[in-house]
C-alpha cells in the first residue's frame, strides 16, 4: 500500500548549503532501493518534506526523522493512502524558497514565508503542487 506523508521540522542548528546538499545526496542514493520518492522544501531553519512509498518504509523513515537530534518541532502535517505518486519523478527533489517568487508563498499564507506550522497540511500540499507545476523543483529528475 502506498502512502504520502508530509511533515515539517526545524533545524536544531544552522545548516550550510553543503550540509543540505549532503542530506539530499544521501536520500537520492538510498531512496530508490527503498521505493521512496519525495520532495524537500526549506527556508531558513524550517524544513517541509513529503515522502511517498510503502506504508511501512515511510512510517519507519518518519520515526527515524522524528528521533533525529538534528530536528526539533517535528510535526506531521498530512498523511494519506494514495493510489499513485505525485512526486514519482524525484528520488528527493529540492526547493530552496529563497529562489521562489514571494507571491507564490503569499498565495498560500498570511506572509510570503514558509510557515507550514500556521497552515493546514492540505494548503502545504497545494503549495508543493504549484512548485512542481511552475518548475521550481531543483534536482535531477529520477536521480
Amino acid at each position: 500500500m502506498l502512502v504520502r506523508l508530509l511533515y515539517a521540522s526545524r533545524s536544531s542548528s544552522t545548516l550550510s548549503q553543503e550540509v543540505i546538499d549532503g542530506l539530499l545526496a544521501s536520500s537520492r542514493r538510498n531512496n530508490p532501493a527503498l521505493g521512496v520518492t519525495g520532495l524537500l522544501c526549506h527556508s531558513g531553519d524550517i524544513f517541509m518534506q513529503v515522502l511517498e512509498g510503502g506504508r511501512d518504509v515511510v512510517n519507519g523513515l518518519y520515526t527515524r526523522i522524528s528521533a533525529d537530534p538534528r530536528h526539533h518541532d517535528v510535526t506531521l502535517l498530512h498523511y494519506e493512502e494514495i493510489t499513485e505518486r505525485r512526486f514519482a519523478g524525484w528520488t528527493m527533489g529540492q526547493v530552496n524558497l529563497a529562489r521562489v517568487n514571494p507571491s507564490t508563498l503569499l498565495k498560500y499564507s498570511e506572509r510570503p514565508v514558509l510557515d507550514p506550522y500556521s497552515v493546514s497540511g492540505q494548503v502545504s500540499m497545494a503549495l508543493l503542487q504549484e512548485l512542481i507545476d511552475t518548475a521550481c523543483i531543483a534536482t535531477c529528475r529520477g536521480g
